[in-house]
């Protein structure tokens, strides 16, 4: 089974990743991850099946077309197709500042061990890092600075308020 970083921990992944051409009456048992078209087609029978649902928000797709369903999922993917495209950064903010998102934000894809400390801090509480990166390294980079002057999406306060 993968693994990935959840609240800081290495923790197994159970949660299975469906793709866009699924069929819905044949998906997985236990917790399942669907693209964004998936959902808005069969959201209904998605809701009645047992297991988590979880959503895979594409790089190019705005958290808003989600608004309406937050309650419904435990669970929402945010893919970086490479490192430097940041617009899954302002996706899980949007997600937790705006929305009020209180489930888990995950990021997926091409997500390497130098963006865990701002992916955090933008709202992602689990990393699913490249293959090719080491766990164990990946998870020191939460510790890689020991102060932020900033206010965040978890601690909004700047330095000198807190």
């Amino acid at each position: 089974m993968k693994q990935l970083i959840k609240n800081r921990e290495i923790i197994e992944d159970h949660w299975h990743m469906v793709s866009a051409d699924s069929d819905v009456a044949e998906l997985p048992d236990g917790d399942i991850i669907v693209p964004v078209t998936l959902w808005q087609k069969y959201a209904e029978v998605l809701r009645q099946r047992p297991g988590k649902v979880g959503v895979r928000l594409a790089s190019d797709e705005e958290p808003a077309i989600l608004a309406s369903d937050f309650n419904a999922l435990a669970l929402i993917a945010i893919e970086f197709p490479n490192f430097a495209d940041g617009r899954g950064y302002s996706a899980a903010r949007e997600l937790r500042t705006h929305y009020n998102y209180q489930g888990e934000i995950r990021a997926i894809g091409d997500v390497l061990r130098d963006q865990l400390f701002l992916m955090e801090r933008c709202g992602f509480d689990s990393f699913a890092v490249r293959a090719d990166q080491s766990l164990d390294n990946a998870l020191s980079a939460f510790n890689d600075f020991s102060v932020t002057y900033q206010g965040d999406a978890r601690e909004a306060r700047p330095l000198f308020r807190r």
